[in-house]
């Protein structure tokens, strides 16, 4: 049978891995998707004819990304440059062309994607995106398709590399985020501006793409309540490992009788949870559904073969699918383009969570009963109280208090009311806490 020919888009560290894995297995590949699969067109920035990446020999090299798209012997493209409005432009003209997309761009699919899909939908021709998740972790189509038969109740995921490298040092050789952040850079697990990683914005983007095939939504990045992990401090780090806790960046989307919840920001938790264990610069997703319980997924999020692993699973997906009904295909979104659902998404006021408090107030009598008084005020009961010692040269102590679950706003306030008060030194220090356990 006919070889599929594919077209790439950027040859960087993901092209280049992609053509290698194509090349490399590709005897197993065609097993596999019952036709082989060859690159015979690519663009890149940069072209070298004589450095040529595996994979890429009998390939024409062009700098004109839209030749890729445009030339009719290319049976599937794949964008792997990145950013928005280029990608956008290039994907949405191969889609008009009738070519197959695949794609590792979660900024693209997250603000950008239900207008793909619609296109993609119009057109009759797939877009393939695993790659856009958690690397080389297949968690797209665990999702959209080995769970197809749960009803998703909550998810919750160590989706950023970079993020997780400085939480690990932090916790393992009490180190400050500054300084381990300036490593990971210095590695390359970090960019020069690391504003994506180490504020949440990735992470944003791949939590919206889990919870759309999820509970069956439209993508809605611009609703994901985003918080980094800047300020967390060493300190925050001990106290929450003195109290058997973890701190992990995690994207926690779970769907309630009042709306969807979409957050990224630094929780709390149990050391005891498989997830809170995931160390360094790798990935876990742990999905619960009301059937299966809860499964977790671990793996690479990044890197040339394990991200290129993705790419090529969806290149045999659309292959295997080239001569098959475009009305029976897997939906883009895991369900129907007519059944997603207008569920709202929760404002994060209206979440509910437990919470770390770091306060530093002054050493008098009745300050932590002042405290103590607020929260019960608003209906926050104390779970943990923990006294640090006076800093050196200091006129206040860290006190640290973990609540049960209550409402943000209703934290909001309490937040207030105790950093109004003359005997509060700083601004209150939160973190969220989550116990991810099977209820």
């Amino acid at each position: 049978m006919k070889p599929v020919n594919v077209g790439l888009l950027g040859l960087g560290t993901v092209g280049g891995g992609t053509a290698k894995v194509l090349s490399r297995n590709a005897e197993e590949i065609t097993r596999r998707a019952g036709r082989g699969i060859r690159v015979v067109h690519a663009a890149a920035r940069n072209i070298d004819s004589d450095n040529r990446p595996m994979g890429t020999e009998e390939a024409v090299l062009t700098n004109d990304a839209f030749e890729v798209v445009n030339n009719p012997d290319v049976d599937v493209v794949v964008e792997l440059i990145g950013g928005y409005d280029l990608a956008r432009e290039l994907v949405l003209k191969a889609i008009e062309n009738g070519k197959h997309v695949v794609t590792a761009n979660k900024a693209l699919i997250a603000l950008h994607g239900n207008e793909i899909f619609t296109a993609a939908q119009e057109k009759g021709v797939m877009v393939a995106f695993e790659a856009a998740v958690a690397g080389g972790i297949p968690i797209i189509k665990a999702i959209r398709e080995g769970l197809a038969g749960n009803r998703i109740e909550w998810l919750a995921g160590i989706i950023n590399g970079t993020g997780n490298f400085i939480l690990t040092e932090m916790r393992d050789k009490g180190r400050d985020f500054a300084d381990v952040l300036a490593e990971a850079q210095a590695l390359g697990y970090a960019e020069a501006d690391p504003t994506f990683d180490v504020e949440g914005i990735d992470a944003a983007h791949k939590l919206t793409i889990l919870a759309s095939i999820a509970f069956g939504i439209p993508l809605q990045f611009e609703k994901t309540y985003t918080e980094g992990i800047s300020k967390i401090t060493s300190d925050d780090v001990d106290n929450a490992a003195q109290l058997g806790y973890s701190i992990k960046h995690l994207g926690v989307a779970r769907s309630t009788e009042e709306g969807v919840e979409l957050r990224v920001h630094p929780t709390l938790i149990p050391q005891r949870r498989l997830i809170a264990n995931v160390d360094g610069v790798m990935n876990a997703v742990l999905v619960k559904g009301d059937a299966v319980g809860p499964t977790l997924y671990y793996g690479a999020g990044a890197g040339a073969e394990p991200t290129a692993s993705a790419v090529v699973g969806d290149i045999v997906d659309v292959v295997r699918t080239l001569t098959s009904d475009p009305e029976n295909r897997v939906p883009h979104l895991a369900f129907q383009p007519d059944a997603l659902s207008d569920h709202p998404i929760l404002p994060m006021e209206e979440i509910e969570t437990a919470y770390y408090l770091r306060i530093h107030v002054s050493d008098k009598p009745g300050v932590i009963a002042d405290v103590s008084r607020i929260l019960a005020d608003q209906q926050i009961s104390i779970e943990a109280i923990l006294q640090k010692e006076q800093p050196a040269d200091a006129d206040w102590v860290p006190v640290i208090m973990l609540t049960h679950r209550i409402r943000e706003k209703q934290m909001n306030e309490a937040i207030k009311q105790i950093e109004a008060l003359d005997t509060v030194k700083e601004q209150v220090v939160r973190i969220r806490l989550e116990a991810l356990d099977s209820e």
